[in-house]
């Protein structure tokens, strides 16, 4: 199976700045799979919780449903997330990192 990041055996020999180079293309390609992931997990939700007999369209109500719960999805993951990240920040100060 070829990883994504080609062949790494030879990453020790990388100087500092494509080590710098590589770390930001592996931080881009997870923010890319965690964005694909929140869409997929959302989408999911909330067409289970909305559309309870799939059709042709979606009436009003689904339509409101679907947007009332994608906004509330959305708020609970940057709450979570902030959270998240604030609390990396101080153990990381913690540690004195």
């Amino acid at each position: 199976m070829d990883s994504p990041l080609g062949n790494l055996s030879g990453a020790g020999k990388l100087d500092s700045n494509q080590k710098q180079q590589l770390m930001e293309q592996v931080k881009a390609q997870i923010a890319v799979a965690n964005a694909q992931e929140l869409l997929q997990k959302m989408s999911d939700k909330c067409f289970k919780k909305c559309i309870p007999k799939p059709g042709s369209g979606l009436d009003n109500s689904e339509q409101k449903c679907i947007a009332m719960c994608m906004d509330r999805y959305m708020d609970t993951w940057n709450i979570v997330s902030k959270t998240y990240t604030q609390r990396l920040q101080k153990e990381k100060s913690k540690m004195g990192l």
